[in-house]
């Protein structure tokens, strides 16, 4: 595996963060259990993710009854981790997560998904919002498939090991 470059600046750091997950919709959202701590992960899409804007901040949006808003205020940290096989591409963001009822953000963050959760729109009153402020990332972004594949069939040809690579490396926002 290789390590990426980075230049050190924030922005480089949350540049690649974004490029990384800007095509991946659905995240697995992971908070903890608020009686056993045990980890309790479930699908959720984020929310408009724009690359050229991107501060750390990830949204998401909840039903205020659900689960993990009685998790989070209990323990606000967030694991959310990031999959697209198709790129050969896995991030995992560790973060910090909130709860707000803000309809403002609400009618930014608007979409076809979301009407379909909570009729009542961006004042419905089951809606909240889930901030996660990521605090570190770690990713995988390895070859294409066909890349892949084909390093594969070379080793396996000529008995060797593969020579396919992974960027590997870490994000801190």
């Amino acid at each position: 595996m290789t390590h990426a470059p980075e230049d050190g600046t924030i922005e480089h750091k949350l540049d690649k963060l974004a490029d990384l997950i800007k095509d991946i919709r659905v995240a697995m959202f992971t908070t903890f259990d608020a009686k056993s701590g045990r980890p309790h992960a479930r699908p959720m899409y984020t929310q408009k993710l724009d690359a050229k804007s991107f501060t750390g901040t990830l949204w998401f949006l909840s039903d205020r009854s659900s689960g993990k808003v009685d998790e989070l205020a209990v323990n606000p940290e967030v694991l959310l981790t990031y999959a697209d096989p198709g790129k050969n591409r896995f991030v995992a963001v560790t973060g910090t997560a909130d709860t707000e009822r803000n309809p403002e953000k609400a009618k930014e963050l608007w979409n076809i998904h979301a009407k379909g959760w909570w009729p009542g729109g961006p004042d419905d009153p089951n809606l909240v919002l889930i901030r996660v402020d990521a605090t570190s990332a770690e990713y995988w972004d390895g070859p294409s498939q066909a890349s892949y594949l084909f390093s594969l069939l070379k080793a396996a040809v000529t008995g060797t090991r593969t020579q396919a690579t992974a960027e590997h490396g870490t994000v801190a926002p």
